[in-house]
Order: structure tokens, then C-alpha cells, then sequence
């Protein structure tokens, strides 16, 4: 499995007031106006704090697997543990990136470039990072788009589902693939799109066998590079 190329689509807590009355005898002290500070943006995930407020469900299960929305730190950062495991993660599939040209060299991904590409991922408002784990450990990741842009095009998107490739053909993809579908059904979306790149007969293989078929071929507006577009109907649980 690799990733699925979301570039074709388009051009990507509560706070809780301390409600305490004040003695009725107590003055309370002057407070001069706050001015908003905002810290300057030296983090690529800096200004992603929506992201929590996006999270439609916090958590997805099935027997072997949970899945849940990525969570940034209150400074806006990946938290340096997880940046490891993610960045293990896009290393382990290096063949896919070959393929893609995502990272300058597939065989030597940096935490850094793994955060600039999901904040890239994040910077639109709809966007949502999906952490996958079994047995407390990191196996895979999947991004969605909920909405399209286009408004000729009602369908969520899966942009990318990967899998460690230390787990490939253990099941996890088909298991991942089933929770992101079903995040959407809670949601009432009657059906879900991707896009596989040209050349990548194991993803196409991966996704007809789950159900997609292909409903269009176009080139991917970042890059250029020719995909077929694949649905499926969200209409019953498989």
C-alpha cells in the first residue's frame, strides 16, 4: 500500500472558563487589555491549533486495531515521540516514495520533511491526520479530506493510507481502509474517493479488491503526475 495522491483535490477544547463568583467584599483587581500574541510561525505545524477542533470522532476500533485523530502539542508541534514513529513509518516505505517523489531521497526521510508534509496536509481546513495502532503500536496513518472543493464532487477523499511495511499482508490495510469507511458512514457520506497513481498496480490492486472501482483518470494538479480515480459506495457496512 502506498500513498493515494490527495493533490487532486484541490488547490489541502472547548475552554473551560473558571466560573468562581467573587466575594461580594472582594475587589477585584484592574486588568489592562490583553493583545492576542501570536507566536511566530518557525514550526511548520505552527497555526494548526483548528486541528483539534476538527477531530469529527475521536476514536475508531476494530478487533486488532484503534484508530484516532493526530493531536498536536498546546505549541502546535507533532509530539517528538510520535514525529519519530511517523517518520519510521514514511521510511519503512521508501519504494512507494520512489515512486511518488515526495521526499528528495526516499532513503533518507528526516522528521523534518515528515512534519512539513503533513502540515502541507493539514493546511487545509478539512484535512484530518488518522493515527492507526495495534497493540500500542504505530502501524499505519491515513489522511481524509471531507470535503471537496469542487462542489460538483460530493464525496470525502482518502488522500493517503499506509502501512508499515514490516506489517504489509498481515491484514492492517484492509482493517484500516474499513475504519477510515466507517468514520464516513457515521457521518452520513453516502460514498468515499482516492486516487492511485499511474504505475502503482499493488495500490490499484489493494483498493478494486476492497470494493473501489475506477470512475476517472486526470494527472494531479502539484505534480502533474496521471492518477485514476477510484469510489466507493458507503451505502453498507461490508
Amino acid at each position: 500500500m502506498g500513498r493515494q495522491d490527495a493533490r487532486l483535490s484541490p488547490d489541502r477544547r472547548s475552554h473551560l472558563r473558571d466560573l468562581r463568583p467573587a466575594h461580594r467584599h472582594r475587589r477585584r483587581p484592574h486588568r489592562h487589555p490583553r493583545h492576542p500574541r501570536r507566536p511566530p510561525l518557525c514550526h511548520p505545524l505552527q497555526g494548526l491549533a483548528g486541528h483539534h477542533r476538527r477531530c469529527r470522532r475521536a476514536s475508531t476500533t476494530l478487533p486488532g486495531m484503534l484508530l484516532t485523530p493526530l493531536l498536536l502539542t498546546p505549541d502546535h508541534d507533532i509530539p517528538a515521540p510520535l514525529l519519530t514513529e511517523l517518520t519510521a513509518l514514511y521510511a519503512a516505505n521508501h519504494e512507494f516514495f520512489a515512486l511518488s517523489g515526495d521526499f528528495p531521497d526516499p532513503d533518507d526521510i528526516r522528521p523534518e520533511q515528515v512534519a512539513a508534509a503533513l502540515a502541507e496536509e493539514l493546511a487545509h481546513p478539512d484535512a484530518e491526520v488518522l493515527l492507526a495502532r495495534s497493540e500500542g503500536r504505530l502501524v499505519g496513518i491515513a489522511i481524509t479530506l471531507a470535503h471537496h472543493p469542487d462542489p460538483a464532487d460530493p464525496d470525502p477523499w482518502i488522500g493517503l493510507l499506509m502501512i508499515d511495511a514490516g506489517v504489509h499482508r498481515q491484514g492492517q490495510g484492509q482493517r484500516l481502509a474499513r475504519l477510515v469507511e466507517d468514520r464516513f458512514r457515521a457521518e452520513d457520506r453516502t460514498a468515499v474517493r482516492l486516487a492511485v497513481l499511474d504505475g502503482n498496480a499493488r495500490a490499484l490492486a489493494f483498493w478494486t479488491a476492497l470494493g473501489y472501482e475506477v470512475v476517472d483518470h486526470r494527472t494531479d494538479r502539484q505534480h502533474g503526475r496521471p492518477c485514476a480515480v477510484l469510489r466507493k459506495p458507503l451505502d453498507e457496512r461490508d
